[in-house]
């Protein structure tokens, strides 16, 4: 009956801890705004995502000196953004942008918000160096220029719809805390519960090592699942939705090795722990 009851106790912290690592990851750098946004300024320091914002806001930029009846040399206008997007006031602004793209998808739909999913363009056209280029060529920058990120397909239940992650953001937090308080008491009872403490904590750590072994299959076979979504992306975004997936599995892939780390901890910990109550049984 013990037996069948640490057996049971196990199977419930396993499946706490198949939630709580990766529902943990995912509420810290997805779900949260500010973790996104963190993310997202990380990524803007990669030459590739630069490279692809200063060829969009090129694009931006020669299409409103044209509305504006001027002309301009692309070369020209394409290597003041791209010291820009290079720069130091590149990566707080490509934030920014992110957590309004963030916005649109994980909060609840309101009104005057726009119904296709767009990144606003503008504060980074604002920018002290590009506007002057900009004012040079009697352009001024309207308060608001948005870009679809996604191409509209309406007639597929498929597409991205305003607020359609907002059950995630209300519900992803409650998943965290409750898995994490699943695991904490289950693991405290199969401890209890275990005739030999020291095999009930190398087991915990062999489940926190399977759960991240999963984790990194898990990643693998998500592929391409992720590049059917980055496939709707338009344009230059495509190249910046690569390097921004690139950077959140490289972020989920530093939280598994630390679950494996840990995992493998345990082990240790659970080995020697019976190593040192063995001793004792001996010497008693």
């Amino acid at each position: 009956m013990r037996f069948a009851v640490t057996v049971v106790l196990w199977l419930a912290t396993t499946a706490a801890l198949v939630v709580l690592v990766p529902a943990s990851w995912l509420q810290k750098n997805i779900v949260d705004v500010d973790g996104y946004g963190a993310l997202a300024r990380k990524a803007a320091g990669d030459p590739a995502l630069q490279s692809a914002m200063a060829a969009e806001l090129t694009t931006r930029a020669m299409r409103l000196i044209a509305e504006h009846g001027g002309s301009a040399d692309a070369s020209q206008v394409h290597e003041v953004v791209a010291k820009f997007t290079a720069g130091p006031a590149f990566p707080p602004l490509f934030a920014e942008a992110n957590k309004a793209v963030h916005s649109w998808l994980f909060s609840n739909p309101q009104s005057g918000q726009d119904p296709e999913w767009v990144v606003d363009l503008a504060p980074m056209l604002n920018e002290s160096s590009v506007q002057q280029m900009l004012t040079s060529h009697h352009v001024t920058v309207p308060t608001k220029l948005t870009v679809p990120v996604t191409v509209s397909v309406p007639s597929t239940s498929q597409s991205l719809r305003q607020g359609q992650l907002s059950w995630l953001a209300t519900w992803g937090p409650w998943a965290s805390m409750g898995a994490a308080a699943m695991c904490a008491l289950c693991g405290f009872l199969l401890l209890v519960a275990a005739r030999r403490p020291g095999r009930a904590l190398a087991s915990m750590g062999v489940s926190v090592l399977l759960v991240g072994a999963a984790g990194w299959a898990g990643i693998e076979l998500a592929d391409r699942r992720i590049v059917t979504e980055l496939n709707r992306t338009t344009g230059d975004f495509r190249t910046v939705g690569d390097v921004m997936v690139r950077y959140a599995k490289s972020s989920l892939h530093e939280w598994l090795n630390l679950t494996l780390l840990a995992g493998a901890t345990l082990v240790v910990l659970g080995v020697i722990v019976a190593a040192v109550f063995s001793l004792r049984r001996t010497s008693a």
